[in-house]
């Protein structure tokens, strides 16, 4: 089955019932029992629902995966993860991801003993001089957020499997349909699903897919003895959106690069980054592990002038100015104030988040008018 066909039938059957085409809502949080632990499959659930499990059913099927899981948000599904470690153990990320997650693993996970390696990973050979006996993970944001650096999995695959590490990819920029990291070597793949998976921004969820058995057996258990499950109606509209995910990608790529060669010609832009550009550092690793190049993009305004900034973004009308990526609607951010506020200035700014710096979410609208609004906002 190939993904366009996967996106809308994969993991999925009619509901026994009475034939429903979509998995019903099952709003219940508890199931009859004809004797003590007899029972058809479902019990309670934080441990299992029958809408959930249609949704990690179909998680699995676009990563190629064997196992999906849904968790209540990205971050609960990252969370997961880590516990899969021990006080002692060290983890290497990137050192340009999203702030929540930065947030997460500096100011949670580091009092309980975890030690976090926050590093350049465009040139794989780097991860080399921080892996120790005590390394258990490599953390993986590609294309990374927001400067949209590019690291090559395969590479990174081969030093994880080398020493012996997990290998985990944070996939949300990218989606299943660009990109399917465990073909390349991951261990793990994770989605904030409350973006492209979900598509409509209507619902706050994440997710895990992986093939390994005894991983997948104690992230189940995490999942169910944590409980940062997701409900059944947000599980309905993410299985939803992932019906439409092929059709919706296709769209942000092509109106993604319209704005992006737009941007790179304006005279009041200094730097725009986008994958696709033939210049971008890593644009040759792009396009041997992605289908294209997406619909996230930043960029700068000359002189680095925060106010200037903050004035297109305000200006901005079809752009709507929010928190959060990957919907119909295309959204503006100013990562320095708002994603990335969490990350020390300082560490902010060695990566390139400057003041001046606006990521953009491209969404499926009309190219002519996304482009207008920009003209109009940088004036």
């Amino acid at each position: 089955m190939k993904f366009n066909t996967k996106t809308i039938h994969g993991g999925q059957k009619h509901d026994p019932a009475y034939g429903a085409v979509m998995p019903p809502i099952y709003q219940t949080s508890t199931y009859a029992q004809s004797t003590p632990g007899g029972h058809k499959g479902f019990e309670y659930s934080r441990t299992h629902n029958p809408t959930r499990k249609a949704l990690e059913n179909a998680f699995a099927s676009i990563e190629n995966a064997k196992y999906g899981l849904a968790f209540g948000s990205g971050l609960a599904a990252i969370d997961a993860v880590i516990k899969l470690l021990s006080p002692g153990d060290e983890v290497i990320s990137t050192n340009d991801l999203y702030g929540g997650t930065y947030r997460l693993f500096t100011k949670v996970f580091e009092k309980f003993g975890i030690k976090f390696h926050f590093i350049g990973m465009d040139n794989a050979a780097n991860i080399e001089a921080y892996i120790n006996e005590k390394t258990k993970l490599i953390w993986v944001e590609t294309p990374t957020n927001p400067m949209l650096n590019i690291i090559d999995i395969k590479a990174v695959a081969n030093v994880a499997q080398k020493h012996d590490v997990l290998l985990a990819v944070d996939n949300t920029f990218a989606t299943p349909y660009l990109q399917q990291p465990l073909d390349l070597g991951a261990d793990i793949v994770m989605h904030s699903a409350t973006k492209y998976l979900g598509g409509h921004s209507d619902v706050v969820m994440g997710a895990l897919m992986l093939n390994n058995d005894d991983i997948a057996k104690k992230l189940h258990f995490i999942q169910n003895a944590s409980g940062a499950i997701c409900g059944p109606q947000d599980s309905f509209l993410v299985l939803r959106g992932i019906k439409t995910l092929h059709v919706r990608m296709q769209r942000h790529c092509e109106n993604g690069k319209a704005v992006a060669e737009f941007l790179m010609k304006h005279p009041k832009i200094e730097n725009v980054y986008w994958p696709g550009f033939e210049n971008h550092p890593n644009h040759e690793v792009a396009r041997s592990q992605m289908k294209d190049f997406g619909g996230m993009l930043s960029f700068t305004t000359k002189g680095n002038d925060y106010e200037a900034s903050i004035k297109i973004v305000e200006k901005l009308k079809i752009f709507t100015l929010a928190e959060s990526l990957g919907g119909v609607e295309s959204l503006s951010g100013h990562p320095a104030s708002m994603t990335h506020a969490s990350i020390p200035k300082e560490e902010r700014e060695k990566i390139g988040v400057v003041d001046s710096l606006i990521r953009l979410s491209v969404g499926i609208e009309d190219e002519d008018d996304l482009i207008n609004d920009l003209k109009q906002a940088l004036g």
